[in-house]
């Protein structure tokens, strides 16, 4: 697979901060933990890999504008900026859980054109532009062929603590979707629930209240590899909304599931 320079950019940015997150998943004990909000950690490591890509992408692209989850935005006047999730996953990764990623997208005049979402401990880097298709590693990826919806597996996300999609119907939802799908899964990373869906490991995936960060990357791979995305409310994909994305075939019916 030939990368723009932009997307190689972002992969050498991500390896980066990669090595420096698989260093420190490898002293998870010894972290320095500070509380953001409910059910929501932000660590030592978390800052550190967001300085790390930060520095690494304002170094080679200094015009671009910045959308981080620790350092908010910067440059809101860029033509393009980088939209970065450092650690994506960060309550798995401060449980010993192997299942987290790094996720940088580039939006260019408001459209996401490229995203990454790179998982240090598997050593798995999807990557996606548009137009050029979606890749784990160097291998083309497209979303499942299942059309029958009780054979398919999908994920989503789970109310804890005071998040707002309980108020928002999420325990009906998972009722109605549970009975009618082969399986359902909580990962704790958007970003790779994404990508899983991408690749054709996931059939479908949804979740409300994700911020930009969390999806910008993983819409670019669902895009590039056939699938589909929407929401209920029908926004934008990352207003915030509830995020439905799934191979065409049965994404219909799992988006009038899930809407009830």
């Amino acid at each position: 697979m030939r990368r723009s320079p932009n997307l190689q950019i972002m992969v050498q940015a991500a390896q980066k901060a990669a090595r420096s997150l698989a260093r420190d998943f490898g002293e998870v004990e010894q972290l320095q933990v500070s509380i953001k909000g409910p059910g929501d950690f932000v660590s030592a490591a978390d800052r550190r890999a967001e300085k790390l890509i930060v520095d690494e992408l304002r170094r080679a692209r200094p015009g671009f504008g910045f959308l981080a989850e620790e350092g908010g935005a910067d440059g809101k006047e860029a033509t393009s900026r980088w939209i970065i999730d450092p650690l994506d996953g960060t309550s798995n990764f401060l449980h010993g859980l192997p299942h987290f990623a790094i996720s940088i997208a580039l939006e260019t005049q408001g459209e996401l054109v490229a995203g990454l979402v790179f998982d240090p401990i598997k050593q798995e880097v999807f990557t996606a532009e548009k137009g050029q298709g979606a890749y784990m590693n160097d291998r083309r990826l497209r979303v499942s062929a299942r059309k029958e919806l009780e054979r398919s597996m999908v994920a989503c996300g789970l109310p804890v603590l005071d998040w707002a999609a309980r108020e928002r119907g999420f325990m009906a939802q998972l009722d109605r979707v549970s009975g009618q799908v082969a399986g359902v899964r909580r990962f704790g990373a958007a970003s790779l629930d994404l990508a899983y869906v991408a690749a054709g490991r996931l059939d479908g995936f949804w979740e409300y209240g994700l911020k930009p960060w969390d999806v910008a990357a993983g819409i670019v791979l669902v895009r590039e590899a056939g699938g589909q995305l929407g929401t209920l409310e029908g926004g934008e994909l990352m207003d915030g909304g509830t995020l439905l994305a799934a191979n065409p075939q049965i994404y219909p019916r799992f988006h009038a599931l899930v809407a009830g």
